[in-house]
């Protein structure tokens, strides 16, 4: 089982129970103590347990967090919203350009609006951005291999990551579950959040898109903090003093201009 994958088990299983013992799952997953102390530090870190002698016990917000709906029915949330921010993160990009793009309603987004015939080079887990990307048929498509996530029709697992250490792209665009001044850009999944992790150290600028509903939320665990984050981009939606706070820890903030009105 790889550390994904037991991270996983063990989060799913103090969801269910509310703790767990490093006793138990020494003898549940065949590894050592310390190999599971690590990952109770690791849950730890991300919000979802609290470690105590023995063990640990789940963090009482960790059980609320909200079930990602599949990534067609995302693309029709804030539909226009999505657009706008997508088509503003395109407009970064310039020909020749190697970029990485990750699994996500608002990044499939991005994919739609980027630069025609401009011979970019396209890194991504997702079948559908890989899809849209492909009908620009001057731009050369990478998909990385893995396991398939239905939810996200992303693909998941050591091989992504294993494949992403090749890589160095010029811009590296994610999408979020959640944004939160203490945890920074979080994800609902730990198998997602540790391929957004590895297109972070693959990326010489790191934008994140997002819609305002994501604003002060946060999802299981962290993948990108403010000081590893160059652009965030999102809409004149979101609260003006949330965007202060984030462009105060130094990351560029880029607003797409709506009104509440015409949001789908």
């Amino acid at each position: 089982m790889i550390v994904a994958e037991r991270r996983k088990f063990i989060k799913d299983l103090l969801l269910k129970n509310k703790s767990v013992k490093v006793s138990d799952l020494v003898e549940l997953l065949h590894v050592s103590e310390e190999t599971i102390r690590r990952d109770l530090v690791r849950l730890e870190k991300a919000g979802i347990a609290e470690k105590n002698y023995g063990g640990a016990i789940l963090i009482e917000d960790a059980a609320n967090v909200p079930v990602v709906p599949p990534v067609d029915e995302r693309k029709r949330q804030y539909s226009l919203e999505k657009e706008l921010i997508g088509r503003a993160a395109a407009s970064l990009v310039k020909e020749g350009q190697i970029i990485i793009l990750d699994a996500g309603s608002t990044t499939w987004f991005v994919g739609k609006h980027l630069p025609a015939n401009a011979s970019l080079t396209v890194i991504t887990n997702a079948i559908n951005v890989a899809e849209e990307c492909s009908k620009d048929e001057t731009a050369s498509i990478y998909l990385l291999g893995g396991e398939l996530r239905r939810n996200s029709m992303s693909l998941v697992g050591p091989q992504a990551e294993t494949e992403l250490k090749k890589y160095s792209a010029d811009f590296v665009f994610l999408g979020t579950s959640g944004i939160s001044l203490r945890q920074g850009f979080t994800s609902s999944d730990l198998f997602e959040a540790e391929i957004k992790r590895g297109m972070v150290s693959a990326g010489q600028k790191i934008v994140v898109v997002a819609d305002h509903s994501k604003l002060e939320k946060a999802g299981l665990t962290t993948f990108c903090n403010f000081e590893e984050t160059d652009i965030f981009i999102t809409s004149d939606l979101t609260d003006k003093k949330i965007l202060k706070e984030i462009e105060d820890r130094g990351v560029q903030v880029i607003v797409a201009p709506l009104s509440e009105e015409t949001i789908i």
